[in-house]
């Protein structure tokens, strides 16, 4: 069943999502919407023709910090210092570049006007975080992604130049800040970086105690 939202401020247990994880339809974007979505397991995930579409996935493809892999290869790059890489210095110029450049095969207009300005918001009240990565003064790859305790549920990212958004997932995993990032979406990339599937179980337990 999917249920349809209204101006009321709640959702649906999020276990009654359908098997793609899609849960509920419509309400909106406001900070107070977007904040209780993600602190029980929620997020929008729709385009400009469709209505705000609401999903809770029953697994979670997660990254845990202490599990982060880096291959040699990835290691040298580091130690080059050909990238620099900064938080919350451009969370603008990083969600624009998700939506236009997209990820991993995604052509990125899911993000749509809309959600650029909400999470914009939720940026500005501190909620939401961008990480930058550098090349010569120019910003070549970076993510955003929202806060919910001690969890970063990651939104997206892009790469301009090889390793960079490697490069930016690092840095987030190395911020000391973290002790989960939901990746939402499983990428063999982020796999050999050593992220896996969790249950739904263990994904609120993380949101509940983390």
């Amino acid at each position: 069943m999917i249920f349809r939202l209204d101006k009321r401020l709640l959702f649906p247990d999020p276990g009654l999502a359908e098997p793609d994880g899609l849960l509920a339809v419509g309400g909106d974007l406001s900070v107070k919407r977007l904040l209780l979505a993600y602190q029980n397991g929620i997020f929008p995930w729709y385009s400009d023709d469709t209505p705000i579409l609401w999903y809770s996935p029953h697994e979670r493809f997660v990254l845990y910090p202490d599990e982060l892999k880096i291959s040699k290869s990835m290691q040298r790059v580091l130690r080059s210092n050909k990238f620099t890489a900064t938080t919350n210095k451009c969370f603008d110029k990083v969600i624009a570049a998700c939506s236009t450049i997209g990820r991993n095969g995604q052509n990125g207009t899911w993000i749509t006007a809309g959600m650029r300005t909400a999470y914009t918001q939720l940026h500005d009240l501190g909620h939401a975080h961008s990480v930058e990565v550098w090349q010569h003064d120019n910003l070549v790859g970076g993510l955003y992604g929202v806060q919910t305790a001690n969890v970063f549920c990651g939104e997206s990212m892009f790469s301009l130049v090889g390793n960079a958004s490697k490069t930016a997932l690092i840095h987030l995993c190395n911020s000391g800040l973290y002790r989960l990032i939901d990746c939402q979406v499983h990428t063999p990339h982020l796999e050999s970086m050593g992220a896996r599937l969790i249950s739904r179980k263990e994904y609120m337990d993380a949101l509940q105690n983390y």
